[in-house]
């Protein structure tokens, strides 16, 4: 019985205060709409392919039975080595950016693609253009400093970047941000109908007096209109004259 009325209680209080929840609701997901399509500046992505060959020379090549897992043993290596100061400092130079190699880093991810030979180089930029550059400039600067690292040449650009025709962002994503503003916005509206529920201590009817004096309800006065009254001393004073009229 107590759980059909909590029920029932939690069922009212949202019935209540349904407009709020609804309109907290609506304004989350319009401006988080609003400021993935008008204010927040779209990042653009582009990737480029290196294949770490079986083929190496120099010292690596002295060790016998240098294969396969050889090369992917330092794959790891060159994911370091391509985000490093010394291979991002080149790019900068000679792409002539305005940034930093640590504001540069921040950009760039290296991966290697499951258990293969094969590593991306992806960089994020607000110019999809850009992203371009940079991402064939880091495979090119890469492949021939590692020669000069490593003593090694095994390094080959598999699949450069390019520019597609029409560019797609890749953040923000508009259809999952207002997604995730909805039920944010959901969860808070009813957050708040409950705790304005929980605040509200003022008396609205009978119930609400036994709960709190926990008496029962012997009778209740109800509240009459001035326009009742009126209707309710005028009746009499209709009846009185239809019996003079019938008299």
């Amino acid at each position: 019985m107590e759980e059909t009325i909590s029920l029932r209680e939690l069922y009212e209080t949202l019935r209540k205060r349904l407009s709020l929840i609804v309109a907290i609701t609506v304004l989350a997901t319009a401006i988080s709409g609003v400021a993935s399509y008008f204010l927040i500046k779209p990042i653009y992505k582009s990737s480029t392919q290196i294949l770490v060959s079986q083929a190496a020379t120099g010292a690596l090549a002295s060790i016998a039975g240098l294969s396969f897992d050889a090369d992917a043993k330092y794959i790891e290596t060159y994911n370091v080595i391509m985000k490093s100061p010394y291979i991002l400092d080149q790019v900068i130079k000679e792409l002539e950016l305005d940034t930093t190699p640590e504001g540069l880093n921040g950009s760039v991810s290296v991966g290697q693609e499951g258990k293969s030979q094969v590593v991306t180089i992806s960089v994020q930029n607000a110019d999809p253009a850009q992203a371009v550059l940079i991402a064939n400039e880091i495979a090119k600067v890469f492949q021939r400093e590692i020669s000069k690292l490593m003593r090694i040449d095994n390094i080959h650009i598999l699949s450069p970047a390019e520019l597609p025709e029409n560019p797609v962002p890749v953040k923000p994503q508009p259809i999952l941000n207002m997604a995730i503003a909805l039920v944010v916005g959901l969860m808070a509206g009813v957050g708040l109908a409950f705790l304005l529920e929980y605040m509200d201590n003022t008396i609205k009817n009978e119930q609400d007096i036994e709960k709190l004096l926990e008496l029962p309800v012997l009778g209740a006065i109800t509240t009459i209109s001035k326009e009742e009254d009126e209707f309710t001393e005028e009746k009499p004073r209709r009846t009185r004259q239809a019996r003079g009229e019938t008299a």
